[in-house]
Formats: C-alpha cells, structure tokens, sequence
C-alpha cells in the first residue's frame, strides 16, 4: 500500500496538517514546495490541453455525433450544477447552519466593500469573451476558454480536410500526448512532498480558529459535498454506463487528491485525463473534448458553496427568503459557473448569487479566510463531475468510442501497449 502514489499523498497531506497545526504560521517555510509541485502540474496544462483538444476535436469532428457530444455534455453541465445548488438550498433549510451565531462576535470582520463586485457579464459579453482577438496572447496568459474555442474550431477544421493529409500530424499529436502523460507521471512522483508543503502551509496560515467561527456551515457543507461526490455522481456513473460504484470512485481517489492540494481543476487537468482514458475506459476523442471544457465551466462544487452560502447569511442575518429569491439563487449560481476559471482564489461570484436573493454582502469577509480550504473540498467534487459526464457521455454516444477503439487498433499499436 504504501508503494501507491495516492496513499502516499493522503499521508503527506495528514501530516502536512498534523505539522501545520502545531507549527502555526512558521508552517510557511514548506509553502515552495508546493509552489514547485503546482508549477510543474501546470508547465503541463496548456501543452497538454491544445495536443488533446486539436486531437479529440478532430476525432469528432469527423463523427456524425459531434453534435449529440455537445449537446449533451452541456446539458449535463448545466443540469447537475441546478441539482447541485437546489441541494445546498435544501440542506440549508433542513440544517440552519447561520443560527445560533452572535452578530456581535462576527461584525468586526463585516465590510461593504464587496458589494460593487457581483456584476455577471451578460450572455453577448460573456461570448465575445470566449474568443480570442490573437490566440497567441490567449497561450501566454493562459486563458483557458480562450483556448479550448480556438483549439475546437482548428480541431474541427482538421476533420474536414482530407485524412491522408492529416494522418501524419493526427499521429504526431498522439505520440505528444503520450509524451506528456509520462512528463505527467514523472511529476506526480514528487506530489507527496508538494502536498505536504501546501497542506502544512494552508493549515499552518489560517488555523482552526476562524473555522470554528462558521463550523456548522462548514459541516452542512462537507455532507452535502460527500453527498454528491460519494453518491450522486457514482450512481449517475452506474445508471447511465453500468460501471460498478466502487470502480469509479477507486479509479478517482489520484484526481480526486491533487485536486485537494492544489485547489485547481486546471492543474488536475492532466490527472484527470489520464485516469479518465486509462483507468475508466472513456475514449481519447470524448475526454479531450469534456475534461478541458469542464474544467473550466463545470463547477457543481462551487454551486453547492453558492447556494449554503446563501443559506447561510440570510439565516445570519434574519432574511426571509421566497420562491423568487431561491429562483434567482438557482439561475444565477448555476448561469454564473459558466466562463469561471478553474483556478484557485477567492470567488466574488457569490456577491452576484447573495445580491440577486437581496442578501447582506457584508459578512463575507468572514468566509475570506478559509476560502483556500472551502476551494479545496469542492474542487475535488468538480473534478469528479467532470469524469463522470465523460463517462456517461462516452457511454451515450458509442459512435465515437468505437471510432476511436479502431483508430488506435490500426495506427497506435506499440504506444497503447506501452500506456
């Protein structure tokens, strides 16, 4: 057990704690090893990231299906991030985790500066932003919708063209991906010393006093996250492609840990590819296509924070909320995911969900603090969605993993045998 690289990093994170806790904020003296580790996760992620999505792009550009694959993985988007948030606002209600809290104990950390930042871009805006006026400043700044729009229209221009032309660059884009895999694995050998210096540092720097402050909400908010990763997104898993409950979430506790320590769906990108292709049986073309686009709009994590947030100061602060406030909850946590990077920091999304159920935004600075621990338990849960929409996607539209089956039969047979 022991020689498992995710065990491994369930130590490191453990003890990482373990050491954070009793060093205080002398902890800090780890954080570089962390920062090495996330650098180098993320050296991979725009490289990996244009290979994959030219290459699955093209796969199903080529296919009759391309546009059920679309279709659905949006709706699956859209649809489980609504789930998701109606499920905080129901454990919210059932659980009240902002009663019982003094306001006098918590003013001190009130502010209204935030209160001018819960603007959602429009539709219009929001697609403009998607495209990029010069694609090479979209890759140096790593603007990650930017790019999959870019990297989907040349996939999709490669399909069209003839397949003789475009063997040869298919072929070396595939032997690039297996490149980047084994760059991948060679990263993830140091991931118990990079976990452990974040771990040491997250804990080290806040501690468990300001959590105690809001530790019922912390608790509603953990359940529900359990709920969803642990039972909702498998059995959706199972009922859509058959797949045993236990095999998928044994096959996601490696994404499922560096997404705990790094707090980025981007950087567990390349993790979560490899699981998803090799490990969970989901074809190359269906991955490259869900995985990177998820990432980056898929945030049923975020929603269920949303939605408890919500719950949470207007309990805090005695507001009544109505059919229309829980509406305005629901659209605009699940409309508001969509263009979000999947990077870690604090969200000012919330500000828009709070303003749009007329909810004080003041109390927010209380939830500041341990952003980095809330954003690591529910990127986890991100992360997972996003594998279990390739899957049953993968599963819906088998045009394209039989495709992709025979491709690899006749022009990649030492490389599948060496994966």
């Amino acid at each position: 057990m022991l020689s498992s690289i995710g065990v491994q990093v369930v130590i490191a994170m453990l003890v990482g704690a373990l050491v954070g806790a009793l060093m205080g904020e002398s902890a800090a003296i780890f954080a570089p090893l962390g920062s090495l580790f996330i650098h180098l996760i993320m050296m991979l992620v725009v490289p990996l990231i244009v290979v994959a999505i030219v290459s699955g792009a093209a796969g199903l550009g080529a296919s009759p299906a391309a546009g059920r694959i679309g279709i659905a993985t949006f709706a699956f988007f859209m649809l489980t991030s609504a789930v998701a948030v109606t499920l905080a606002l129901a454990m919210g209600a059932l659980f009240q985790p902002g009663s019982g809290l003094e306001l006098g104990a918590v003013e001190a950390m009130f502010s209204a500066e935030y209160a001018d930042r819960g603007e959602v871009p429009g539709v219009f805006a929001t697609l403009l932003g998607m495209i990029p006026t010069n694609v090479f400043a979209a890759l140096g700044d790593g603007n990650i919708l930017q790019i999959l729009v870019f990297c989907l229209f040349l996939g999709l221009a490669l399909s069209r063209l003839d397949s003789e032309r475009t063997a040869p660059l298919m072929a070396g884009m595939s032997t690039l991906i297996d490149a980047l895999v084994w760059m991948l694995n060679m990263v993830m050998r140091i991931a118990p010393i990079g976990v452990f210096g974040l771990m040491a540092d997250a804990v080290g720097t806040f501690g468990f006093d300001v959590l105690m402050l809001v530790s019922k909400l912390f608790g509603v908010y953990v359940l529900a996250i359990a709920l969803y990763g642990f039972v909702f997104y498998p059995l959706v898993v199972k009922g859509a492609t058959g797949m045993p409950v236990r095999h998928f979430l044994g096959r996601m506790k490696k994404p499922q840990v560096v997404a705990l320590s790094t707090a980025s769906s981007m950087a567990t990108l390349p993790v979560t590819l490899d699981v998803a292709t090799r490990e969970l049986g989901v074809s190359r073309p269906t991955s490259a296509f869900v995985l990177p686009l998820g990432a980056t709009i898929n945030m049923s994590g975020n929603a269920i924070y949303y939605g408890l947030v919500a719950m949470f100061f207007a309990q805090l602060f005695g507001v009544e909320l109505g059919l229309g406030a829980y509406l305005a909850i629901i659209f605009t946590a699940t409309l508001g995911a969509i263009g979000q990077a999947g990077v870690p920091g604090p969200s000012f999304l919330v500000v828009a969900v709070l303003l749009a159920a007329g909810i004080p935004v003041e109390g927010l600075p209380l939830l500041f603090a341990l952003d980095r621990i809330f954003d690591m338990i529910r990127t986890a849960l991100n992360i997972t969605g996003d594998a279990a929409c390739a899957a049953v996607v993968d599963r819906l539209v088998p045009e394209v993993a039989e495709a992709d089956a025979e491709g690899e039969t006749q022009t990649r047979p030492v490389s599948s045998q060496a994966a």
